[in-house]
């Protein structure tokens, strides 16, 4: 963005650095000379690669090591992925806890949801977004009639069957529901 600025008017740099002004990413390594003019400051680089790929972390609990705090924060991004995804499959609403059991409550069931979807990953060997992914297409139809009323699971696929083998999960019937009409 600052190839060629030299040879432009005080007034064109002027504006130019205002663009950059406006992004901050930019802006941190922009220098500008006593005589107006913009050149990047190698220095500020230098000091920002030194922190590449670093970040810092505290905890509360003295007694844990700095790798057992890293994996945790690490896992962090699954336990909130394993949470929104059991919320979406159940359709709950969204959850603003404010009291301490709550609170509680609430890191409780994100830690069992977590654990669950790591023990279908474990047993069937593939990523969770990928298993349900092939699981959604699993629906049940209701079909009423005048002989009565049933309910039925759609066909399942080789890939489901394959994924429910793998997990242990039992192949579900295809008439879940028998209930004949009365005279």
């Amino acid at each position: 963005m600052i190839d060629g600025t030299d040879e432009l008017s005080e007034f064109k740099r002027g504006e130019r650095r205002g663009k950059i002004n406006t992004k901050p990413g930019l802006n941190r390594f922009l220098r500008v000379t006593a005589g107006g003019k913009m050149r990047v400051d190698a220095a500020k680089i230098k000091a920002e690669a030194n922190f590449d790929g670093k970040y810092l972390l505290r905890c509360s609990d003295p007694k844990l090591s700095a790798e057992d705090i890293a994996v945790g924060y690490e896992q962090l991004l699954e336990v909130e992925r394993g949470w929104r995804d059991m919320k979406s499959v159940l359709d709950l609403r969204p959850v603003y806890p404010r009291l301490e059991e709550r609170i509680r409550a609430h890191v409780l069931l994100c830690w069992l949801a977590l654990l669950l979807v790591r023990i279908i990953e474990t047993r069937a060997g593939a990523a969770w977004p990928n298993m349900r992914r092939e699981l959604d297409g699993l629906h049940v139809g209701t079909f009423i009639g005048p002989t009565g009323t049933f309910r039925r699971l759609t066909s399942l696929t080789k890939v489901q069957i394959d994924l429910l083998a793998r997990t242990g999960a039992p192949t579900p019937k295809p008439i879940i529901d028998l209930n004949p009409a009365t005279v």
